[in-house]
């Protein structure tokens, strides 16, 4: 379901940046209200990619909006972000306090997102850099390899081993397409392969000019007659291949690890040509550098290789998922499943835990989710954070801790009035949520925020709402949140990017 509107938001948002802007904005946005912002933001981020690359736009230019605009949406329900879950769990605590329902957050919510869109369109697209240039991926990534074809001469080290054993990509930066065997005619075999190279094997490499050469010699290989060096371009012909951009995701197990520790190529079957990292696009011995989030890899191998990195956790592929690859079928279940929980919860006829948990039953026993899809699809740590951080927030309050600096702040600033010292818990909560996670930040805010307006005859909920949303303005530091690292490597940013 996602998907297809991600392909209408791509296909009415034509090429103009401004009209591109609010229909991504509120496509990501609309989305970050029912589910988690980075699963919207995973949705609309190839589409938005792709938009880029065939539009020759910037991608700096559109990923910071996506992002931003995927925090903003996640104000207007409770289960948008999990400030909101926690805020209300903490206001339900406080004797005679109502917790917020479902879509009390809709009306700020929605000032919210039209704000920053308004914002984006009019100051923000002065202030984005045109960092990263569009059109075809060997381009963005300004690759400078070359292809040729190389011989095994008798006497090389290589002989007797697979192209696994020989390292060759990380010791020696030379990138096996594929290998003609020198037996049999026309016979070719994959890098991936427990093929052992033999004496008189041709490898089909790309590497850089001093690489090549360099391998030349140490490794005893021949340039093959009438088959000089030239500029690497993607061939139509080589149809088994496809060039592909993945950035490494939130949640990966991978972050730290270097590729020769994953043995990437042999794991995944696919060869890596460029690096975005730190800042910088690496192209030659990349086996020794750890990964990190908002790392992105230029990867190029068989398409049903690609394909299969879709389902892996581990990476974001950021170009759109074929149609055949989706349960089309169940799309209509699914769509009402979704919308008979929203009916139920925005009537309060359930609790809004016990209608989403009984829908998500139904995704199950209606076949739309295997039980297995069901299970990998829990956030754990959001589960236990959000079980760990209540507690938290209620030992603030039962020892007096939010009430002695509610009492702090209202000493500094409440001779200018309740909305003065909102803004100033506000500022405190914002500042918070750039160096931890913004549930973190909402319940240590949240206590001191209902004390201090029951101290000044306000009422709790609307400072309580200005927590909330202040707990989602992660936007000074890319290490703000979790989708400010997903567009990093993508979009080309600095770290001051994002201050700007």
């Amino acid at each position: 379901v996602a998907a297809s509107i991600a392909r209408q938001v791509v296909r009415r948002a034509g090429t103009k940046t401004s009209r591109l802007t609010v229909i991504i904005m509120l496509g990501v946005g609309v989305w970050s209200a029912f589910m988690n912002n980075i699963g919207a933001l995973a949705i609309l981020l190839p589409a938005v990619v792709s938009v880029a690359l065939e539009t020759y736009t910037p991608p700096s230019k559109l990923l910071i909006r996506l992002a931003w605009a995927s925090l903003m949406g996640g104000n207007m329900t409770m289960i948008g972000t999990p400030p909101n879950i926690l805020a209300s769990g903490i206001l339900e605590s406080y004797g005679g306090l109502e917790p917020f329902q479902f879509f009390d957050f809709l009306p700020m919510g929605i000032a919210i997102l039209a704000t920053g869109i308004i914002y984006m369109l009019f100051v923000g697209r002065r202030l984005l850099p045109e960092r990263t240039l569009g059109g075809e991926l060997s381009q963005s990534y300004q690759i400078q390899e070359y292809l040729t074809e190389v011989r095994v001469l008798e006497g090389s080290p290589l002989v007797g081993k697979t192209v696994k054993e020989a390292d060759l990509d990380y010791r020696y930066g030379l990138n096996v397409i594929h290998i003609h065997l020198c037996c049999q005619d026309n016979e070719t075999a994959s890098p991936t392969s427990d093929h052992w190279l033999e004496v008189g094997d041709e490898l089909h490499i790309e590497a850089k000019p001093n690489a090549i050469l360099e391998a030349e010699e140490v490794l005893k290989l021949q340039p093959v007659p009438d088959r000089e060096i030239q500029s690497w371009e993607p061939e139509p012909s080589r149809i088994a291949f496809e060039l592909a951009e993945i950035v490494l995701a939130p949640n990966s197990v991978l972050r730290g690890k270097t590729f020769s520790e994953i043995d990437f190529r042999s794991r995944f079957g696919l060869s890596v040509l460029a690096l975005r990292h730190q800042n910088r696009t690496l192209f030659s011995r990349l086996g020794d550098v750890p990964l990190n989030f908002g790392d992105s890899l230029l990867v190029q191998g068989p398409v049903e290789n690609i394909n299969r990195l879709r389902s892996n956790r581990n990476f974001l592929i950021l170009d759109m998922p074929k149609p055949e690859m989706r349960r089309l079928k169940k799309a209509p279940i699914a769509i009402m499943i979704l919308l008979g929980v929203l009916l139920v919860v925005s009537t309060s006829l359930l609790h809004v835990s016990i209608a989403m948990l009984i829908g998500a039953l139904l995704m199950v026993l209606s076949g739309t989710l295997t039980m297995d899809e069901a299970y990998r699809s829990i956030e754990w740590k959001a589960v236990f954070l959000i079980a760990g951080m209540l507690p938290l927030g209620l030992a603030m309050e039962n020892t007096g801790t939010a009430q002695l600096l509610a009492e702090q702040i209202i000493n500094l600033i409440g001779d200018w009035g309740a909305v003065a010292v909102m803004m100033g818990i506000f500022v405190m909560t914002g500042l918070l949520t750039e160096v931890m996670s913004n549930a973190a930040a909402s319940v240590l805010a949240v206590p001191i925020a209902i004390d201090a307006a029951l101290s000044m005859g306000a009422d709790p909920h609307t400072f309580v709402m200005a927590i909330v949303i202040a707990a989602s303005t992660s936007f000074l530091m890319p290490i703000g949140h979790q989708v400010n690292v997903l567009v990093y490597g993508p979009g080309g940013y600095q770290f001051f990017d994002y201050t700007k």
